[in-house]
């Protein structure tokens, strides 16, 4: 998601006496009645901007505080890793203590598909959604339900970029909104992507390989025929279609984000293809 821009009102309906006035009353009207008129003009116009702001600072607030709330959540994740494995010295068992403040903080971000819906930030939402549905996908029907890779080393691998990315990421915006973006913040968002993101894909995507045996022999998520919807499904072959959607998914997001850190970094100008 983008910093916060003023969420502007509709456009007020005309008022029953514009509506009413009809053109040859213009030649009739007097001076006094011209300037009640433009007084009445100001003072609406007046009250539609200060509607506008108080909607802009509302969506300011909002986004400020749910920014904040996702750093913070991503920092307790970042440092219970850091502290579980200093304990124990292996990454085996790490998942389960981290588990449930995981599954609320990723869950929690499908609110960023509403704040591009509803106009709240500038980020596409088919870019948005991709990116969270995708994180929710492995959180709850890859980790959360296959147990058997919840102590796999390619786990660690997303875990590492995913949390190194959103406290990155987070922290990038909350700045942002408050006006007071550090350098070193704002060249750590438009750079550590670069290893991050193909480290998360690896990982996800080693995790969902290691998955593929326990899954197809329990067949769970699966529909077998017959049946009275008459309709089958394999879970199985659907994680190999979501495996093989990572080779033209992911070239595309991440030729996005070097479009961005480019316009960000580097002060260029990218014209965008309209789809």
């Amino acid at each position: 998601i983008s910093p916060a821009r003023g969420v502007s009102g509709k456009n007020d309906a005309p008022t029953d006496s514009c509506a009413r006035a009809p053109s040859y009353r213009l030649s009739q009207s007097t001076p006094g009645t011209m300037a009640s008129g433009e007084e009445d003009g100001a003072v609406e116009e007046k009250e539609s901007n200060n509607k506008k702001r108080t909607k802009g600072a509302i969506a300011t607030t909002w986004l400020t505080f749910y920014n904040i709330a996702m750093t913070a959540g991503w920092l307790v994740l970042g440092v219970a890793m850091m502290r579980f494995y200093l304990q124990k010295g292996t990454h085996k068992g790490l998942y389960k203590s981290i588990a449930r403040t995981l599954k609320f903080f990723q869950t929690f971000a499908l609110l960023e598909v509403g704040h591009c819906a509803t106009g709240l930030v500038r980020t596409s939402v088919i870019v948005t959604g991709v990116q969270v549905s995708s994180r929710i996908f492995m959180v709850w029907f890859i980790t959360h339900s296959i147990r058997q890779v919840q102590n796999q080393e390619s786990l660690i691998l997303f875990l590492v970029a995913w949390t190194v990315t959103e406290i990155t990421r987070y922290s990038f915006y909350t700045f942002s909104l408050l006006k007071h973006l550090p350098y070193f913040i704002k060249w750590a968002r438009y750079n550590l992507f670069i290893i991050m993101y193909p480290l998360g894909v690896i990982g996800e995507l080693m995790t969902i390989y290691a998955a593929l045996p326990y899954v197809r022999k329990s067949g769970m998520y699966s529909l077998r025929l017959p049946n009275k919807y008459n309709v089958s499904f394999d879970y199985y072959y659907f994680l190999i279609i979501v495996m093989l959607s990572y080779i033209p998914l992911f070239p595309q997001l991440f030729l996005h984000m070097l479009r961005q850190r480019r316009r960000v970094l580097h002060g260029e100008v990218i014209v965008e293809k309209d789809e």
